[in-house]
């Protein structure tokens, strides 16, 4: 049995209401983001407020500085502990330099490349042994 022209009327009628409801806020939302300054939708670029300076600096004008890691570099605590113990892989080297593998690969190709460390398979080893 088809359905009556009646149930399809009321069905239509639902969804313009709410259509139209849903227009209204979002043009209140659109006059309120307008009064609090914004521009309606976003770019991708750097967020607002961000400097565009290429050095950041402090409330007193001086620049700021990193602080030094009291281990050295992280090229140089890999080196150490490859020589600490030699034939370690490049995830036990990351498991213990609480880091993700995945920048230890890069790490560890530069210092390859620097003559560091030695690869040999899975397992890395001092340079000079």
């Amino acid at each position: 049995m088809p359905p009556s022209n009646n149930v399809l009327d009321e069905a239509r009628q639902l969804v313009e209401r709410r259509l139209a409801d849903l227009d209204e806020e979002r043009k209140r939302l659109e006059r309120a983001l307008a009064e609090l300054g914004g521009k309606g939708t976003r770019r991708p670029g750097r967020p607002r407020g961000s400097s565009n300076k290429t050095t950041s600096t402090s409330t007193s004008g001086a620049p700021r500085r990193r602080r030094k890691r009291r281990g050295g570099t992280r090229a140089d605590q890999a080196v150490k502990l490859i020589e600490e113990q030699p034939g370690i892989s490049a995830s036990e080297v990351a498991t213990a330099m609480k880091i993700k593998p995945n920048y230890l690969y890069r790490v560890l190709g530069d210092l390859e490349k620097e003559g560091r460390v030695k690869k040999d398979g899975r397992q890395y080893y001092p340079a000079g042994g």
